[in-house]
Parts: structure tokens; C-alpha cells; sequence
């Protein structure tokens, strides 16, 4: 940052400037130079803004002020300027370009700002623009239909990348110019705030959704509407399990009429997988995988309806439990197949249980499966706890060797269910050497309903 300083001073000799800055890049300053360089604080309009894009880019480049958020790379600096005032020629040359050939078309939104497309190239475009005001910025948020396209240092794969820039003043004109990737496509929500505007309670002045080609998010959340109840809980989202253009899994959210809380809570999304082998060596022990999010990591608020739509993993999934805290809970299944318990149970048909209990008990293909020849939901309503102790306490993670065990409790719908009068659930089992197993049912706040002690020795 401090050589993008250096180069503003240089730039502009003599003069003092206001620049919108971090306050610690300021400060890094000699004194002479501070007293150039006022930040834009106490009403001071800025003359530049100091930003970091994800690529390298020159100084006044127009549009440069285009990047993926939270790709961050403070040695590349960008200074850009607010006003066409502060442009160089080529800079100013390319804005008003870009405008003489955006109003030649027909806009995709009309508002206080019409938005044209064309080249890959979104222009916001405002005549007879006010003068002074608050400083505004321009985004767009493609909805990801390869996970690959999100920031490779995430892991859970969260995060947007969206593209952003603000707005400049050529004359009485204001517009803004975002150049997007030759790439991109599907569904884009494009938004409007105010500069400060930023975090998960911010509301955007206004957000719209467009699809750049074929069927959008609302061919697809509107049929699954239909042909699904809606939410008895009026704080709740509709949510469904989809699958984008290039087959892939995501949960879709959606709700209409969106309020700030909606839009402002945290959303929990926990996905537990059929093979805990799927899960990362550290969230083994939990048996699921957490990417809980805001909304606007995975979608926005366009029209003043919420929608979301969230790549998931394509491992197989037992189980998908997602809401907002208390305001509301879903908890998600893939659809109900009898055909693998009935092979599973026609496997066990010449075995012996381990253990008889209120469930008998078989170990086999490294499977921990509980039977229950005549049996109904109530049955398996009360919680399962499951503690496997190993043959080398080393096994397991740091924060488990104490307690001697790791902690599989489940919910039996998530590894199994019920067919023609019976109950199956078939828990897989780590793959280090376990020296005993104990499990039952228990209710929280009464205690145990029914144990079993296995001795494994395997």
C-alpha cells in the first residue's frame, strides 16, 4: 500500500487529495504525507478510493476496480478515481465509450439506474445523476454452477465471488462498469447500495435477479412450489434438493416476501455423510460436515424475495439438517428407498446378532446393524448412542483420548429405516482396530432406555 501512496503523491505534486483508505495505510505515512492525503471522513467527498483487486492492474486502468471479494492481496494496489476529473485520457476515453454504446441498446432492468448488457459487460447508467449524495457501488453475484469457481482457499466452498464497482461522474451522467469473465453464465443477481453498505443486516437499495441463458432459479424454485407444501412455520424457508445444469446437488432456498431478519440470520447447514470415510479426517467424530452461511454468501434478496442456492457435496448423503437458530428447522432425507434395506436385511438372514437387546446387533462389512423384527416410529423416536473404544486410545482424535472413546450418537433415520413392519439402520464403523463397542437409546434428561456392550477384539 505504501508504494500506491507514494505513486498518488508523485501523481498529483503539490496537491492535497482525500482518499478512502483503511485508516492503518494512512498512518504508515510520514507526517508531510499525511497532511496530504486526508482520509474521507467528517463529510469530505473522496477523490480516489484505495482497493485491492484479486489481479495485478495499473493505476487508473478503467474498470479496474473489478475483483472477486475475499481474494484479497494487499500488494496488488489499485487506486481509483471517483470523478472523471481525476481519469487519464484513456481511462475517460473508455467510460465514455462504454456509455455511448450501452445507450444504444435496451437496458435489461429500468430503474433510477438502467442496466444494459452487452461484451460481457454490465453498465449502470444514470442521467441527469444528482450531484453529491452518498457514494454508491454496483455488484453482480453469479450463482456458481461449478463449485470449482470459488475461492480455492475454502474448503466448505462458501463463499461467492462476486464482482463490484462504483460509480463515476461524466458530467450530469453516473454510471458504473463491470466487466465479467467470458465464462459466466446462469443465473446473476445484480445489486445496488450504498457505499458502507456492507454485511450480512445491510439491505441493498435494490437487487435483481437475471439469467444470462436457458432456464433461470425461478423455472425451477416455482414448479418445486407447487409440487411441494409450503412451510407451516411463516418464518421458515422453502427449501428443496436440486440439481443445477451440469447435474450437480444443491439445496435451493427460497422465500417470498423477505424481511431483514431473514435475510440477516445465520442459516445452519449441516450435511452428514453415508461414509464418514467422505468427511475430513478432524470432523470424523462429529459424523457431519458444517457450512453454515448468511444468505448473502449464496444468494441475495432480488425483488424482495430471498433465494439461495447452495452447492452440496457429491458424496452420497444420509442426512441434511438446516434452518436459522430457533426461528425455524428442517431436516432433509433423500427420498425413501426400501430396496437397500431389504438387501441388507436379506444378508443378515443366515448371521447371528452379536447381541440380542431391544435392537439385535450385527457386525458385519465393518457395519455396526441394528434390527428390529416388528417395529414402528416410536420405536426409534428417542436418540441412539453409539461409543466405540479402540484397541490404541491413539486412534482417536486429541480431544477424545481422554473420555477413551469416540462419540458416534445418530438419529436412526439418518443410516436407515423402516420396511414392511421392520426397523434397519446400518452404522458405518471407523477402520482402526476397536476393542469394544457400547450402544442403546437414551432420552435427554431421563436417561438410558436400553444398553448393549459388544467385545470386538478386531
Amino acid at each position: 500500500s505504501g508504494e500506491g501512496l507514494d505513486y498518488l503523491l508523485a501523481s498529483h505534486p503539490g496537491e492535497n487529495l482525500v482518499v478512502r483508505a483503511r485508516q492503518r495505510h494512512l498512518k504508515i505515512l510520514p507526517a508531510a504525507a499525511r497532511q496530504r492525503l486526508l482520509p474521507a471522513t467528517g463529510g469530505r467527498t473522496a477523490d480516489y478510493d484505495l482497493i485491492y483487486p484479486g489481479d495485478a492492474g495499473q493505476a487508473d486502468v478503467a474498470f479496474n476496480s473489478i475483483y472477486r471479494r475475499r481474494l484479497y492481496n494487499n500488494t496488488l494496489l489499485t487506486l481509483r478515481p471517483l470523478d472523471a476529473a481525476r481519469m487519464t485520457d484513456a481511462a475517460l476515453a473508455a467510460y465514455q465509450e462504454t456509455y455511448r454504446q450501452s445507450i444504444a441498446g435496451e437496458p435489461l432492468i429500468r430503474a433510477d439506474y438502467n442496466v444494459y448488457l452487452a461484451d460481457n459487460r454490465l453498465t449502470f447508467v444514470r442521467e441527469n445523476c444528482p450531484p453529491g449524495g452518498r457514494d454508491e457501488w454496483f455488484g453482480v453475484k453469479p450463482f456458481p454452477t461449478d463449485p470449482q469457481s470459488l475461492p480455492p482457499y475454502s474448503q466448505q466452498a462458501v463463499f461467492y465471488a462476486p464482482y463490484y464497482n462504483h460509480r463515476v461522474r461524466l458530467g450530469d451522467v453516473c454510471l458504473a462498469v463491470i466487466q465479467l469473465p467470458a465464462d459466466i453464465q446462469g443465473d446473476l443477481i445484480l445489486t445496488r447500495r450504498n457505499l458502507g453498505n456492507f454485511g450480512p443486516a445491510a439491505l441493498p437499495l435494490w437487487e435483481e435477479l437475471y439469467t444470462l441463458a436457458g432456464p433461470g432459479l425461478r423455472e425451477r424454485i416455482d414448479p418445486l412450489r407447487q409440487q411441494n407444501p409450503p412451510p407451516a412455520n411463516p418464518d421458515a424457508f422453502a427449501v428443496f434438493l436440486d440439481r443445477d445444469a451440469a447435474g450437480r446437488p444443491r439445496l435451493l432456498y427460497a422465500k417470498r416476501d423477505c424481511t431483514q431478519s431473514d435475510f440477516a440470520n445465520r442459516v445452519t447447514l449441516h450435511i452428514a455423510p453415508a461414509n464418514l470415510s467422505d468427511l475430513p479426517a478432524d470432523r470424523r467424530d462429529s459424523t457431519f460436515e458444517n457450512r453454515n452461511f448468511f444468505l448473502d454468501y449464496y444468494g441475495g434478496r432480488p425483488g424482495g424475495e430471498c433465494i439461495a442456492a447452495v452447492p452440496l457435496p457429491e458424496y452420497p448423503i444420509a442426512e441434511i439438517r438446516t434452518g436459522q437458530g430457533n426461528r425455524w428447522q428442517v431436516n432433509l432425507y433423500p427420498p425413501d428407498d426400501p430396496a437397500p434395506l431389504r438387501a441388507a436385511y436379506a444378508a443378515l438372514s443366515a448371521s447371528q446378532p452379536a447381541v440380542r437387546a431391544a435392537f439385535a446387533l450385527y457386525l458385519q462389512d465393518n457395519q455396526l446393524i441394528y434390527l428390529r423384527e416388528s417395529c414402528a416410529a416410536a420405536d426409534t423416536a428417542a436418540g441412539f448412542f453409539l461409543h466405540i473404544t479402540p484397541a490404541d486410545v491413539a486412534d482417536l482424535p486429541a480431544e477424545r483420548r481422554a473420555a477413551g472413546f469416540a462419540n458416534r450418537d445418530f438419529v436412526f433415520d439418518r443410516w436407515g429405516g423402516l420396511f414392511d413392519g421392520k426397523c434397519l439402520a446400518a452404522v458405518p464403523l471407523p477402520d482402526y482396530p476397536i476393542k469394544a463397542i457400547r450402544t442403546g437409546q437414551h432420552i435427554p434428561g431421563q436417561g438410558e432406555l436400553w444398553a448393549a456392550e459388544l467385545r470386538v477384539e478386531r
